[in-house]
């Protein structure tokens, strides 16, 4: 018996090594090409130019002349850097979930396939369009409404890294946000919540959105809003495609058994 056992567990842990190794092969690959994407940014164009278009909501508020401030001795190099390396990522966001996903896929049934895929690409598109509405739209009027608000005592002269994770932990937020209707629809397929269920806390939700929306963001009713509401109207989003989503794998999935 035991040596029955010791193929089955020499098995089990050459399987393990292999999966091993192709998950060093897929991070191999995300970081190549978030290399790529690094040095390209670095040729064109640049971390100060970079830099320089992140910070132009900010500056677009302060008073004509006006310019941040760098407190920190390497600040002015590490700063465009760290936001270079970033964007980079960002960049290379749908590769690093279709490695992932490839590193998944062979564990998945075929229609599981089909749902994985779809949601990746969704959950990239919504991610961005959370990023670019938090930066076109919501910034402005944030930065805007913080410095009319400043006494006039007071010279406004954000710093250059406070800046940034400020602008990076609210791009996150409402990137994260607008993912809204992907969960919906993964509570809706993996059976976790009815879809009656999800209508009927829709009140709880829509509290909970205003909440989420007071710790994040900053102390102004401008920011809190601009997350609450988009937050709300996703969540319907989310109800309106559940169902589709839900008929349209469950048909996929009754072919292949025919």
């Amino acid at each position: 018996m035991n040596d029955a056992q010791i193929p089955d567990s020499q098995d089990t842990a050459s399987k393990f090594i292999s999966h091993l190794i192709e998950l060093r092969d897929r991070l191999v690959k995300v970081s190549i090409i978030i290399a790529i994407f690094c040095a390209a940014l670095f040729a064109w164009p640049g971390p100060a130019a970079i830099y320089d278009f992140l910070a132009r909501p900010m500056i677009a508020a302060l008073p004509a002349g006006a310019k941040m401030i760098a407190t920190g001795v390497i600040s002015p190099f590490l700063v465009p850097m760290k936001l270079t390396l970033l964007l980079a990522f960002l960049l290379a966001l749908p590769w690093v979930l279709y490695q992932a996903w490839a590193f998944v896929a062979p564990g998945l049934y075929t229609h599981e396939k089909k749902l994985v895929f779809p949601l990746a690409i969704s959950s990239s598109l919504l991610f961005f369009l959370g990023v670019a509405f938090c930066y076109f739209f919501v910034f402005g009027r944030v930065f805007k409404f913080i410095n009319e608000f400043a006494p006039s005592s007071i010279a406004v002269t954000p710093d250059i890294e406070n800046y940034l994770d400020f602008i990076m932990s609210m791009c996150l937020a409402f990137g994260i946000t607008f993912e809204v209707p992907v969960v919906v629809v993964l509570l809706v397929k993996t059976g976790l919540l009815t879809l009656a269920q999800l209508k009927a806390i829709r009140s709880y939700v829509i509290v909970s959105a205003f909440v989420i929306a007071a710790i994040v963001t900053p102390p102004d009713i401008v920011s809190q809003f601009s997350l609450a509401l988009p937050m709300c109207l996703l969540y319907e989003l989310g109800l309106l495609a559940a169902p589709i989503f839900v008929l349209l794998t469950q048909e996929s999935s009754t072919n292949q058994q025919v």
